[in-house]
């Protein structure tokens, strides 16, 4: 199977695996709203390591896309075009597509199992900034929270009561299983496609 071939094939199947694991959801008496998934976006970190950044961007925006899809009953809140759009872009498009920024550490930290590590906290934090963002500026403005909390508390403790845990859980799971997968975190099993002959003078 050529090089592209391949990629195409791993990322749909990894693609349709971080979908199903995103439909299994669950939350704890501290969650405060969102779900909590098992690693629903762990096949999306193992992409861009294996691929690189550019195509770890594609694919998160990609499943951002899906994502979006299967949330378009949050959209149907918004009670203009401009929220709509706030919505689209911070709680899906920015939110899931920063993810393809996971791979961008291998070069910077020597280690490449805490490579791996520091980018799903990186990523999986600036995920957690755009529900902060859209809470602070959108949902608190919609549906005000009853408790009386500054818009900035509750947007920082509703989004952090289901984003920290899901990154734990990533993170954990990945340190878990580099060790004995290493050859294909570092894509040591790619067959690299052949660089192009330059025509002869």
């Amino acid at each position: 199977m050529s090089y592209n071939l391949k990629r195409l094939t791993e990322s749909a199947i990894l693609l349709a695996i971080a979908m199903v694991l995103s439909l299994f959801e669950f939350s704890g008496p501290w969650v405060l709203g969102g779900s909590i998934t098992f690693c629903s976006m762990l096949p999306i970190v193992i992409l861009a390591q294996r691929y690189g950044t550019k195509w770890g961007l594609l694919s998160a925006f990609t499943f951002s896309l899906l994502q979006l899809v299967m949330g378009l009953k949050n959209v149907q809140y918004a009670p203009d075009a401009l929220t709509a759009v706030a919505i689209i872009a911070l709680d899906y498009v920015l939110a899931y597509s920063v993810l393809g920024f996971s791979a961008a550490f291998n070069g910077v930290i020597p280690n490449r199992r805490t490579a791996v590590l520091v980018g799903i906290i990186v990523t999986f934090f600036a995920r957690f900034a755009c529900h902060f963002v859209s809470g602070l500026l959108v949902w608190e403005a919609l549906w005000p929270n009853g408790l009386g909390w500054a818009p900035w508390v509750w947007s920082l403790a509703y989004n952090a009561s289901y984003m920290v845990p899901e990154a734990l859980i990533t993170g954990i799971v990945a340190f878990l299983i580099f060790k004995p997968l290493q050859k294909y975190w570092l894509g040591e099993d790619l067959a690299k496609p052949a660089k192009p002959i330059a025509p002869k003078a």
